[in-house]
């Protein structure tokens, strides 16, 4: 009898996951003009302690050197360079003073900080890991020079890489100026057609959360785009404002494609070519030309033609629908038209409502993700005191970019981290048989800064241009025999992380995910009682916003239960099956947005005890992971609606709430 073939769990399959992303060129010629350069200066002119400083202020930017606009990247860097030179200045001021074992606290303040900051997003994740990584290598290095000085050369190295984001960028396209915010907003139609060549398909929602993506990298684009505006004190300008309208209507456009994705009906290929004519008309400043002839067989596809006819319109005009400071809707115009910047306004305070409530620095899940960083980071600064005085550093340094709780499975993390050490203590050791000179260490320096954004792909291959990078520092700074340390030290730091890391409160999935998810359903709920309680014919900017930062959530949660399901030790008979969860609750949105849409076009509207039914049962799962020890009352719970055309939605609805509940035990 043949058996069946038994899978790879998770954890032990997530090291060899690689991600297919596209070379970024640019990024490469940027990092390979980045650390080695620096180091090469200062070997050049007799001062080694500079070079060596600057270079690893522009490695730690290079971390942060991914695609995007220039404005983006402004954030994506600058943030991060501003938290390197601050946790420089600490941890070269506690070696100045000598503080010995006061490192222990000093470093464990630090670390609870870094951990905490991860739950404030990817940005403010990053420039608290690169904090604590600056302060215990200010600490530990003995390099010469004032704290405040060591402080300006590593911000000095992170704004050299981004001087060279601001200068070296491709050519802009044919279509004009806002090249990058430009491209961002001819991605989401990009990926809006691959979604629509998805419907009814096995890969539709893969394409419709690509869609998702898009759409944030978008929104962010064209967000910080009207803020410089603002920042400047100038009106926003023609081309920005009709670009804005177009992201308005990529985004009215994405409402009704969910709606068709809900359908399920396989659609024509001349449907999903209409998008990308809008994608090539953004990157050439060329008319789209023909799109598909309009057609009414469902509500879903009749208010997709009518935000295409819209889209159109708006793409035909060569001045904005409204002067700068009206929010007037011009006659013959959509209302979303009209007021393009108010639905970016709105998606911003949508979120950021939901930033204040459930993930400040400082509450239930921010003090979890900074004990656990904080602990392991105290545990390997007292075992590298007491093993060795000098290069200390290196185990809490290595530590620090396993243990964020928010970068992936520790054990994944800690498998990859071992084996990209020892390849790069291996290729630094043969570049030093082969090489000879002074110089030898800044040319290696240079292969890491430009593997480093090839790189992103896999953690393994960003450790070994990483630890090219931090060898050819020390070696510079004086320490030739150190690579053999290296291995030494991260083969104890990843046994410490493992150990530590997954002691049961700081490895809890429920306290690491329960938070996200938590906030994904409400952000979630919010938007389903919108739709449901929206009086006929209001306007729809309230509700564009509330569903993005429904997505958006629900994006979160998904990267956050994806990590939590690749963990060593998952728990998973004491805790929810988190990735069904936000699946289900995906779908609640998206039969929410077919819902709306049918609305629109004057389907039956539900009762209010039907709306107030399915709108409280969500919120009481909510409030049910989020307090573990708190379940439903037995009122509010999922109605059973009859699976009639006007009501097949909400029964869609109804479905998926009762999968919550099955799945996150709160019934």
């Amino acid at each position: 009898m043949l058996r069946a073939p038994r899978a790879v769990p998770a954890w032990l399959a997530h090291p060899f996951r690689w991600q297919r992303l596209p070379v970024p060129w640019a990024a490469v010629a940027r990092g390979a003009l980045c650390a080695g350069p620096l180091l090469g200066a200062g070997i050049a002119t007799g001062h080694p302690a500079p070079g060596v400083l600057a270079g690893l202020g522009s490695m730690l930017a290079g971390v942060n050197d991914r695609p995007g606009t220039r404005r983006t990247g402004i954030v994506h860097i600058g943030l991060p360079a501003l938290a390197s030179a601050l946790g420089m200045l600490i941890g070269a001021s506690l070696q100045t003073a000598d503080a010995g074992w006061w490192l222990l606290p000093a470093l464990f303040a630090v670390g609870f900080v870094s951990g905490a900051g991860s739950v404030a997003g990817p940005v403010r994740s990053n420039a608290g890991m690169q904090m604590l990584a600056t302060t215990i290598l200010g600490a530990g290095m003995p390099l010469p020079g004032a704290p405040w000085a060591k402080a300006l050369y590593v911000l000095a190295g992170c704004l050299w890489l981004l001087l060279l984001r601001l200068v070296l960028r491709p050519p802009r396209p044919a279509g004009g100026a806002l090249s990058g915010e430009r491209a961002a907003v001819a991605t989401v139609f990009d990926a809006l057609a691959d979604a629509l060549s998805a419907v009814g398909g096995p890969d539709a929602e893969p394409a419709r959360r690509r869609l998702t993506a898009a759409l944030d990298r978008a929104d962010e684009a064209v967000r910080l785009r009207l803020l410089t505006s603002r920042l400047l004190r100038r009106s926003a300008r023609t081309e920005e404002l009709l670009l804005t309208e177009r992201f308005a209507a990529a985004t009215a456009l994405c409402e009704a494609s969910v709606a068709l994705l809900w359908e399920a009906r396989p659609l024509p290929s001349r449907v999903a070519e209409s998008p990308r004519r809008f994608a090539d008309a953004l990157r050439t400043g060329r008319s789209p030309g023909r799109l598909s002839a309009p057609e009414t067989s469902t509500a879903a596809r009749g208010a997709f033609d009518q935000a295409l006819l819209d889209a159109a319109v708006a793409f035909a005009r060569r001045e904005p629908a409204e002067p700068p400071r009206s929010e007037q809707a011009p006659s013959g115009h959509p209302a979303w038209a009209a007021r393009p910047v108010a639905v970016v306004r709105g998606a911003l305070g949508a979120v950021g409502g939901r930033t204040r409530r459930g993930r400040g620095l400082f509450g239930p899940a921010g003090r979890d993700y900074g004990l656990r960083v904080a602990v392991c980071i105290a545990a390997s600064v007292a075992v590298a005191l007491l093993l060795r005085a000098d290069h200390w550093y290196w185990l809490p340094a290595t530590v620090t970019f396993l243990v964020k709780p928010d970068l992936g499975p520790l054990f994944s993390r800690t498998v990859n981290r071992f084996a990209g050490t020892v390849a790069g203590v291996l290729v630094f050791a043969g570049a030093g048989l082969l090489l000879t000179g002074t110089w030898w260490p800044a040319l290696v320096a240079g292969a890491g800064g430009a593997l480093l954004p090839f790189a992103t792909r896999h953690f393994a291959l960003q450790t070994v241009a990483i630890t090219l990078m931090v060898l050819s520092f020390v070696y510079v700074s004086g320490d030739p025999q150190a690579a053999a340390e290296r291995i030494v030290d991260t083969s104890i730091a990843c046994g410490i992380v493992l150990v530590v890391g997954h002691l049961p409160r700081l490895a809890d999935p429920r306290r690491r995910v329960g938070h996200r998810v938590t906030s994904a359903l409400r952000s979630t709920e919010q938007f389903l009682r919108h739709v449901l309680e929206a009086e006929p014919g209001a306007d729809p900017t309230r509700r564009l916003a509330l569903r993005r930062a429904a997505y958006r959530a629900l994006g979160e949660a998904r990267a956050a239960a994806e990590t939590a399901a690749a963990e060593l030790l998952a728990a998973r008979d004491r805790n929810p099956d988190w990735l069904t969860v936000v699946t289900a609750a995906e779908r609640i949105v998206d039969a929410a947005t077919a819902c709306a849409v049918r609305l629109d076009h004057g389907a039956h509207r539900p009762s209010r005890a039907e709306a107030e039914g399915l709108c409280q049962a969500l919120a009481a799962m909510a409030d049910a992971l989020e307090d573990p020890r708190r379940h439903p009352e037995p009122g509010p719970s999922a109605p059973d609606l009859p699976p009639v055309p006007d009501c097949a939605t909400l029964t869609d609805v109804a479905v998926e709430l009762e999968r919550i509940r099955g799945y996150a035990g709160t019934g």
